[in-house]
């Protein structure tokens, strides 16, 4: 999904729950990761990479993307954190990334939307390095936390939605951190180009496309359904 404000990744913006609890036990103590590595996974949005960042802000870390990884890192850090494995653009140059942090005693963080057993790679080495790494995941968002998240959501754009919008966009849309974000920005963005507070009837108008579809809806391939969550065009409300 497109989101259109950039992530700050603040530690007083990130919400401690039991769903993230076990990720937060295994940061404090990276002596005790498999092969002094460890795989946070996790859906989109749910805190993996702002967590990775904290981490990696704490240690003074190497911070790279695994899509930008052409060859391999040699860093003189601390520690290495490297963003969305799942989308590795290299996986020779990861191979050789993790081999010569093992050798240089660094501990490694890597993130993927996808758990290594479950990534499809050719390299037989680095799928068998990712797999003897400490995988933990962020399970699935509380309410709680997912209402807190709205609520600073709101505030990081300035914006004050009243208790029916809330109401609205917690009952009616998937209860996922990436669903809620991409809702705020477009309700933020509706709401100034008609120049009016967001109201429940812009949400009820403008956000229903990201409701969960229809059973009949689910078996539509992905791709047939790009369209709906890359627009970039405001709607006529008339």
């Amino acid at each position: 999904m497109p989101f259109d404000e950039p992530d700050q990744f603040a530690a007083s913006d990130f919400i401690e729950a039991p769903s993230n609890r076990a990720a937060r036990v295994a940061f404090a103590a990276p002596s005790t990761w498999v092969n002094g590595r460890l795989v946070l996974w996790g859906d989109a949005g749910c805190g993996k990479s702002h967590l990775s960042r904290l981490w990696g802000a704490e240690r003074e870390a190497e911070i790279v993307e695994a899509s930008q990884l052409r060859q391999a890192l040699s860093s003189s850090r601390a520690a290495i954190v490297i963003e969305d494995i799942d989308a590795m653009a290299a996986p020779v140059a990861l191979f050789a990334t993790l081999e010569r942090a093992s050798a240089s005693r660094q501990p490694v963080l890597m993130t993927s939307r996808t758990p290594p057993a479950r990534l499809a790679i050719d390299l037989a080495d680095l799928a068998s390095r990712l797999r003897a790494s400490l995988t933990i995941q962020i399970e699935p968002a509380e309410p709680a936390l997912l209402d807190a998240m709205l609520v600073r959501l709101a505030a990081a754009r300035q914006m004050t939605i009243s208790a029916s919008v809330q109401q609205f966009l917690l009952g009616r849309l998937p209860r996922r951190p990436a669903v809620l974000r991409e809702a705020i920005a477009r309700l933020d963005r509706y709401a100034l180009a008609l120049g009016t507070a967001p109201s429940r009837r812009i949400a009820e108008r403008l956000l229903g496309e990201l409701a969960d579809p229809p059973e009949e809806e689910q078996s539509i391939p992905q791709s047939g359904r790009t369209a709906e969550f890359h627009e970039t065009e405001t709607p006529s409300l008339l």
